[in-house]
């Protein structure tokens, strides 16, 4: 049997944080992903994102394209096709939505945490989606403090470093597959860009990590579960402690393809000025710095856009 990636019960956060955190930092060293259940999002509160989400996925061509992202993808809707992994032929197969921080104080980067769109054809699009914005971005930094400690970090480390972020709900549609023989993919291999992503839609069919030997391992969880993994600007920042790992959601087989296949996941980033510096405690002797010059969190983010084709 392949390797599972683990499954942590994150109730143990009030209870045994410590060794929750070691085990956690084990499993990110070893695949780059971990599960969690028991993390206290509400059912209601994620059926009632993928309720509207679908409902938009469902309009006509025409209403979905009046929210067209302008914003490098960052805000609204980027159509089927467009987005394209890294060194990679072809598009991949999906189209998605994206929803942002929404500012409450004067906001410091109004040319990159720009206004969210919604579509007024859904009733209750706004109030669904972002709630599980809110909600999925306080589960992230419980997950941050755990990172934090597992690497040796003061456990809010990345609280002010995250505050405000530019992170991102995505909600994907991948529509049915209607040419079996396509080379394209719903998603090629790739390493997410942000810090961490959390993953809603784990326990549909399609979702493998590479694994360290060069396996395509499923990803396979029980219902509730929700997967987060490390992105490469945790990577960079901690000099390849914590592996961003290569991924991809496969086309289903036979009679599966004429399925449409729905995930949400949340792409956590760091504030835009934030300095993507090698943390010295990850450079040693036998792990030199690979990133001498640091880079902030934006310029990052713009020069990973420019490469899957979103800007």
């Amino acid at each position: 049997m392949p390797p599972q990636v683990p499954v942590l019960d994150l109730s143990r956060f009030d209870t045994d944080r410590k060794n929750l955190a070691i085990e956690a930092g084990d499993a990110y060293r070893e695949f780059g992903f971990c599960g969690f259940v028991n993390h206290g999002l509400p059912d209601a509160l994620i059926d009632e994102a993928y309720q509207v989400f679908r409902q938009f996925f469902a309009l006509p061509e025409a209403v979905k394209m009046r929210y067209r992202s302008a914003a490098g993808g960052q805000r609204g809707y980027t159509p089927f096709g467009i987005e394209q992994a890294r060194d990679q032929s072809l598009p991949d197969l999906k189209e998605f939505w994206h929803v942002g921080r929404q500012m409450e104080v004067d906001n410091p980067w109004p040319d990159i945490l720009e206004p969210n769109r919604w579509p007024r054809e859904i009733p209750g699009f706004e109030a669904g989606a972002y709630a599980l914005y809110r909600a999925l971005d306080q589960l992230g930094k419980r997950i941050l403090r755990l990172i934090a400690l597992a690497i040796g970090l003061d456990e809010h480390w990345f609280d002010l470093r995250v505050e405000l972020g530019n992170s991102i709900l995505r909600a994907i549609h991948y529509p049915p597959v209607a040419d079996r023989e396509t080379p394209a993919v719903r998603a090629a291999r790739h390493e997410d860009i942000n810090l961490i992503t959390l993953l809603i839609g784990s326990n549909e069919e399609g979702l493998q990590i590479l694994s360290r030997s060069g396996e395509w391992i499923p990803v396979t969880s029980i219902p509730g579960t929700i997967v987060v993994n490390i992105g490469d600007m945790m990577k960079r920042l901690t000099n390849h402690v914590l592996p961003s790992t290569p991924h991809r959601v496969i086309n289903p087989p036979g009679r599966k393809s004429d399925q449409a296949r729905y995930s949400i996941p949340f792409f956590m980033h760091p504030n835009p000025d934030f300095l993507i510096e090698t943390l010295p405690l990850c450079v040693s002797e036998d792990r030199p710095n690979l990133y001498p010059q640091p880079i902030t969190a934006n310029d990052f983010l713009v020069e990973r856009l420019r490469e899957i084709k979103l800007i």
